[in-house]
Order: C-alpha cells, then structure tokens, then sequence
C-alpha cells in the first residue's frame, strides 16, 4: 500500500454554529491503495490557531473516534449468509478523529482543533483504538461493521496521516474488529469478536479449518495487523474441537461449539502471553428490538495464547468465569456473563490478570496467568460502587454496563467504566459510573490471594478478606438526554503523560496516572446509546477520581466535550457517537 500525502491550504467558510464564529480550516488529505485496488482517504480539517503563540508550548491530545449520529434501529443486524451492516456505504456523513486539546492550562482547553475525516467508507460504526499509545506507534482506528481497521502516523499532532487499511477481504476467517494492543514492534494483535465473512468452514494461513455461522456470528479470532495495514496473521480464537457443548451456544448452532467471540485483548510481551476475553455471539444483539436472552450466548470465557512466535500464538487455556453469590435474577445476568474486557498488569513481579462483565456487573481475578489452567475469582461487584451515591438501592451489578477495565502503568489502581444499561431500573434512577480500586494489597498477595465476593452480603459491602480492593472513589455518570437505555461512560484511556515536563519543556511517559477519559456511548444499534460526552477526570494520589469541571464544552460551556453539536471543523454534519479514545503527544513533542 502506498501512503500519498496532499496538502491544500482552503478556508471553509462554516456557519450556523450557535453563539461560536466559524473558524477557518486548512485540508491537509492523506490516501493509500487498499488490497481491493481502491483509493481510502483522511482528510484533516485543522482549525487555524485562533491564539497564536511566540513560543512553542508541548501539547497533549485527546483523540476520539466517532460516527455519525443515525436513527436508532435504521440498520438491521448482519445475517448469518455473511452480509455485512446494513448501515455500512459510502454516502452520508463521514466518520471522523477528533483532536481535543488536553494540555492542562491551555486556553484551548477541551476545543475541538482539527477532524480527520474517513472516505470512501461511511457507517463503519467506529468503535476503539488502542488500549494506550507510546511513541513512535500507529494508531489502530477500528470500523467494526465495515470490518475495516484504519491505520494512521500521528507523529506530527494535531495532523493525522492515514498510513495503511486493512479491509473485510484481507481478514476473511473473522469479523468485527474490535480492539487492539499494540507490541513494542509496532505491530497490532487486533481482536475480531465475529465470525467468517461467509458461513461454512474457513481456512486459515496455516491450514487450520474452523466452520463458522457467518458474519458476526462465531467463531472470532485473532488478527496480526502491520504497521502498514497489512495482515500479517490469522489466528484461530479455538481449538478444531472447540469448547464445551453445554455452555456455548450459537445461532445457528455451530459444530463443534465454541464460545470464542474475542472482545477484549492484552498483552504482556515480557512473559509471552496474550489475553483474549470473550464476549457475545454479537450480531444477536444489533437490534433495538431483541429479546435474546439465552445465557449461553453470552460468553463466560477467558483464552491465553503463548506468543513466542508471534505470527502463530498457540492456544494455551480457555477458562470459564465462575457463578457468584447473588440471587433473584436472570440466568442472563449472573456475575460471569458477557467478559467485555480483561486488563493484565504491568510489573514483571506480578503475573496477575482482572477481567470484567458486562451483563454481570462483576470484576474477577487470577494472580497467576502464566499456569497452565488459570484459577478466577469474583473479587468485586459493581453493586458495591453504586453503594456509594445510590440512595434508592435499586441499582445492582445485575445487567449494569461493566466494561472499559484497565490498570495503571504502577500496578496501584484499576479502573473500571459502567454504563448503567439495565433497563428494568427506572429512567431517572439509572446511572453510569467510574469508579477506581486500590489493588496494592490483592497484587502483594501474590497467588496466596484470599479474596473472595462469596456471600450476598460481600455483593454490596465489597470484600470481607484483608487482600480485597478498597474502593477509593466513584463519578456518577449519567444520561439526561438519550431516550434509549445506556446512560454513562463505556470506554476509556489512561493519561500516561502526565503533566510534569521533562528536560527542554518536553512531555514525557509515566507510570502514575493522573487522570483518565471515558466516552458515553457503546452501539446505538444494540438499543444502548447514550449522550455522546467525552469527559476528564482526575485521579488523586490516592485514588480518588473527580469529574475535571475545567474540561468543558467549547459551544456549551458545560462541563465535557458534547459530540452533540450542529457544526464541527468539517461542516455541519450535527451530532456524532465518540467511542474509542486516546490520549497521544506528538513525537517532537516527547521525550
């Protein structure tokens, strides 16, 4: 693929914005040839410096990855005969990168300076980045309808270059792009939660076949992506005798049964080993209408890979979540079900691995994943955080939105984001959430861990074991406006600049983390919307979060960014749903 960057200086002339002048723009357009002979585009759509400085100040960006706002339920779900969203096509309004200024003390604070615009392909459904950035890699931007990942160079922020793309055809034994986590080659393991473009069996670069129900169905895998796009692996996400036949269903049921539909993805190169956590035969649920209940179909599981050779990562375990303590319920809903993310820790002393769920609203907990058959814990409820600002008591982990999970470069904190998605709980009691636990004590425990959420009254209370995470603090998120169900923040991202310069006024990484994203929106489709705000919030020393009040809204003056505006740096395309977000530092910028 070769990558053309063309430069033209244009002024767009936008207006109609309420109560903010239209600032000039400049077009900076990238492209590159993608396997299918087609040209893809990004265009920048740079804000000319409305304060200009003498001196050149080091900034940090926010990048967040949104799509155009649609009616709900306008596309219908993808069939198991391999077609793909409906909503994928190359008219309407382009998704696009914002770039958000997060330099602390910049008068440009939380303004939106440029937008990157994706062409020919419009309705990707955007959905993550990365997990975290360090310099000198691509960003890995993820259209999980169209099955596109875009790859791009931000050396140069606020200007993005789109490098590499890598489409449908060039992963055709998987769908639905998912995340990523990148390696220290540049490299990407990228997980695709779907099954093959087209049912029936699939054969991969090695040989291996595995028989799938078509796209976004089962089973996913796991695709090696170039910092160029290209593929340069697919990796089965089973073994050919699959997983076990009374727990992973499918629709149609696929022989052998598997529960492999990979979600979350992370990697501890130090020790060889990839995390893959599964998630939900998807495409069951892309309607607003469904009614699919089936706990089967939600997905309990956890797989390692042993990545020694990184173009074939061999399959090494596939756990089952344990059942946890809480009762009245539906099956549906129980502590194991639907694993959206896993988050491994950092230090080489530690080995532990967290894992949440999204329909069971719990945190769990190995401390050693590089066993053979990797032992998991409930270690905490997110009915325990609700505690600490819900009144009415009816709000429980029971079907509460777990999903964006990660732990700090430390190893001190993790943090958790919950949508509040359950929609048997009243409108206005219903809430979002980030909350933040201290894991020094689990982590120190090493694998003589104690903690265990084992009894009803540990579902509200936390842990009654020493070793058991303290909650240092929660950030009630929720929707006031979106009349579908999903109200707080699905997706987040460390801070790990931090706002300390280095040598010569330069950034530079570290492992505290003083601050983290979320985004509040999951898939419109799926019937969980939300109010389309990206927000910032601080972390004490402690542990403490706090809503940052300063990060506000550059139309409204509210506090956070509000994808909901009339008029953006590429025109007035109205309102647009951010999803992945990504705190980034130009090279010239960082030490």
């Amino acid at each position: 693929m070769a990558a053309v960057l063309t430069i033209a200086a244009v002024v767009l002339a936008l207006s109609d914005q309420p109560r903010v002048q239209a600032a000039p723009v400049d077009l900076l357009t990238s492209s590159v040839v993608g396997t299918d002979g087609r040209t893809y585009t990004a265009t920048n759509h740079l804000v000319r410096e409305a304060r200009p400085s003498r001196h050149h100040t080091p900034k940090e960006w926010l990048l967040a990855w949104a799509g155009d706002e649609t009616p709900s339920g306008s596309a219908a779900s993808a069939t198991s005969t391999g077609a793909h969203h409906a909503a994928v096509g190359t008219t309407g309004d382009p998704d696009f990168l914002a770039v958000i200024d997060v330099t602390k003390g910049s008068p440009d604070y939380g303004k939106v300076v440029n937008t990157v615009t994706m062409s020919p392909v419009t309705g990707n459904e955007p959905h993550h980045l990365q997990y975290i950035w360090h310099k000198g890699q691509r960003l890995f931007a993820h259209g999980i309808f169209s099955d596109i990942t875009y790859v791009l160079d931000a050396s140069r922020l606020p200007q993005i270059k789109l490098v590499g793309i890598n489409l449908s055809a060039d992963t055709p034994c998987g769908s639905l792009p998912d995340a990523s986590w990148v390696l220290d080659d540049g490299t990407a393991y990228v997980s695709y939660m779907g099954g093959p473009d087209v049912a029936g069996p699939c054969r991969y670069p090695n040989g291996e076949v595995r028989n799938g129900n078509g796209f976004g169905g089962t089973p996913g895998e796991v695709v090696r992506i170039g910092p160029d796009g290209r593929t340069l692996a697919e990796i089965p996400a089973d073994r050919p005798e699959g997983d076990s036949t009374g727990t992973c269903g499918s629709k149609p049921q696929v022989t052998p049964a598997t529960c492999a539909n990979p979600h979350g993805i992370q990697v501890r190169e130090d020790l060889d080993l990839m995390v893959v956590s599964d998630f939900a035969e998807a495409r069951n649920y892309l309607d607003p209408t469904s009614e699919v209940v089936d706990p089967y179909l939600l997905r309990d599981t956890i797989r390692t890979f042993d990545i020694k050779n990184r173009n074939a990562p061999r399959l090494r375990s596939v756990s089952h979540l344990p059942e946890g303590p809480r009762v009245d319920q539906l099956p549906a809903f129980s502590e194991p079900r639907m694993v959206m993310e896993n988050a491994v820790t950092h230090k080489r002393r530690h080995k532990g691995v967290f894992a949440s769920t999204m329909a069971g609203g719990a945190i769990f907990y190995t401390p050693d994943i590089t066993v053979k058959n990797p032992q998991w814990r409930e270690i905490f409820d997110d009915t325990t955080a609700y505690r600490a600002f819900d009144t009415t008591g009816l709000l429980t982990g029971s079907n509460s939105g777990g999903s964006w999970l990660q732990v700090s470069l430390d190893d001190r904190f993790l943090f958790h984001a919950v949508m509040g998605s359950d929609p048997r709980q009243p409108r206005d009691v219903n809430s979002g959430m980030l909350y933040v636990l201290d894991i020094q004590k689990l982590l120190a425990a090493g694998r003589d861990v104690r903690c265990k959420i084992d009894t009803v009254a540990e579902v509200s209370t936390g842990g009654v074991e020493p070793d058991c995470p303290a909650l240092m603090g929660v950030v009630p998120l929720r929707d006031a406006v979106s009349p579908l169900v999903g109200v707080g923040p699905h997706w987040g991202a460390v801070d790990n600049f931090g706002p300390t310069p280095g040598r010569g006024g330069k950034l530079r990484e570290q492992e505290r983390i003083d601050r983290v994203a979320t985004s509040n929106y999951f898939v419109g489709q799926s019937g969980i919307d939300g109010d389309h705000r990206v927000c910032l919030i601080d972390i004490a020393r402690n542990g403490r979060p706090t809503l940052d009040s300063t990060f506000r809204d550059e139309y409204s003056d509210l506090p956070c960014v509000s994808f909901n505006r009339a008029q953006w740096p590429h025109g007035a395309t109205g309102n647009a749903r951010p999803h992945g977000v990504l705190f980034v530092v130009a090279d010239a910028d960082l030490h």
